[in-house]
């Protein structure tokens, strides 16, 4: 993408509004605008994040075998009356009624919906296990909606829901998804560490948050520090091996992390004081075991190997995909602005063309954008006339890991460089060598 031919409205000033560092970068770098309190509309490059987080969600979901569909955002009540759930979900549920006084409301989940659609199509435990999902818009009417998007009230949301012949089937299912969730947070360049957490509206015993340790976290989070260390890496999990799934969520669930809902003190005591953290964390996701609560009121039956119509169990996991960009900037910035993961940048890198309309320059730059799209990549080119320090300013602001710059005096050595955001870090190597190299490094995250 060409800059001159781009949509970026950067802000030069942090406007009032904005308490966090997540919600002033979005604003500042171009990313989001606020419509309504809590209802933002997505500009091009937030909406490029958007999808990059979306495609990472769709990959992992797909990896451990979990089926995407899509469900409207508007949900009959009637089924939420089924469930039992229309009347107490409270305040924060939008309702409406349209023109035949029929009433409906804006779906801040999915759980009876799904089922819905499972009662209709499945009646035998041969079809199962089952595991639907979809990534669709949400809303739910904040009492005070702040921090930009994230704690907004309309908010993208991948929800899936597993149905199980029985409840050791279900929690391997449970298991199942902490472990690919797990895997979509590493793919971001998070650390996101689940915590036994309290199950609110949706109902279950078992439950995990996945929170991402920031100073404006709104939860109160105790953990062993040593489970910041914990990574599953480029280790393969077989999805289908229950007990090898089991062993991961051990291994990333035995030491103590817990936020202050179900926070235990006499436990917490027993971590070796050197290792005690009290902190504060991000939710970034949420997966639940809720057996047969919505399945048993709705007549979501199936027939078992025994011949007897049973209830299915079943379990809901949410992970924020609207939230977690303004959760990957609170743990990925700094004084200049957002440094994107590779992972998630809505750019691969940034061309910075030192003196647009020299001829020299502009050939370079050309064969750069030409030749890294060849491989895949999608760079932003500044080709406008603005100042270097401009230019510069810009980039470090939106976040791109890495920068080509070009400028006369380097390209009379053959050379251009190479800056690393993170680290600040440049070095000089021909114009191939900065391709080779930047396709070694997004193969490397894919």
């Amino acid at each position: 993408m060409r800059l001159s031919r781009y949509f970026l409205p950067v802000l030069k000033e942090t406007p009032a509004e904005a308490q966090i560092v997540s919600h002033r970068l979005m604003l500042r770098a171009g990313m989001i605008k606020q419509q309504a309190a809590g209802i933002y509309s997505w500009l091009p490059l937030g909406f490029r994040v958007l999808r990059r987080i979306e495609q990472i969600v769709h990959e992992e979901q797909a990896r451990a075998g979990h089926i995407a569909l899509l469900m409207p955002t508007l949900q009959p009540a009637d089924l939420w009356r089924e469930s039992g759930r229309y009347d107490a979900y409270g305040q924060e549920m939008l309702r409406v009624t349209d023109r035949h006084k029929r009433d409906l409301l804006y779906g801040p989940t999915n759980e009876e919906m799904i089922t819905d659609i499972f009662r209709s199509h499945v009646s035998s435990y041969r079809d199962l296990p089952l595991t639907l999902y979809h990534i669709q818009w949400k809303f739910r009417d904040e009492i005070r909606p702040r921090f930009g998007v994230m704690r907004g009230r309309e908010f993208l949301m991948k929800d899936g829901y597993n149905f199980d012949v029985d409840k050791q089937a279900a929690l391997d299912a449970y298991n199942r998804h902490m472990v690919s969730y797990l895997r979509t947070y590493e793919r971001m360049g998070l650390t996101a560490i689940p915590m036994r957490a309290a199950s609110g509206p949706i109902g279950g015993d078992n439950t995990h948050e996945f929170l991402v340790l920031a100073q404006t976290g709104e939860s109160e989070v105790f953990y062993d520090d040593r489970v910041t260390g914990l990574k599953l890496g480029n280790r393969a999990v077989d999805y289908y091996n229950p007990e090898a799934v089991k062993a991961v969520c051990e291994e990333f669930t035995s030491l103590y992390a817990r936020t202050d809902e179900t926070h235990d003190e006499a436990a917490f005591a027993e971590v070796p004081e050197a290792h005690r953290k009290v902190g504060r964390g991000i939710e970034v996701g949420q997966i639940f075991y809720f057996g047969t609560k919505y399945s048993e009121p709705m007549g979501a039956m199936v027939v078992n190997a025994e011949g007897e119509r049973v209830p299915v169990h079943m379990g809901s996991h949410g992970i924020g995909v609207s939230r977690l960009a303004g959760a990957i900037i609170e743990a990925s910035h700094d004084e200049r602005g957002i440094i994107w993961p590779e992972g998630v940048t809505p750019f691969h890198c940034g061309i910075v063309n030192l003196r647009q309309g020299d001829s020299a320059t502009d050939a370079a730059c050309e064969g750069l954008y030409a030749a890294l799209q060849a491989r895949g990549l999608e760079p932003l080119y500044d080709d406008t006339q603005e100042r270097a320090g401009a230019k510069f300013a810009t980039m470090d602001l939106i976040g791109l890991p890495w920068r080509l710059t070009v400028g006369p005096r380097g390209l009379q050595k053959g050379v251009v460089e190479l800056t690393c955001r993170r680290s600040g870090e440049s070095e000089e190597m021909s114009a191939e060598a900065a391709v080779e190299r930047l396709g070694e490094i997004y193969a490397a995250h894919r």
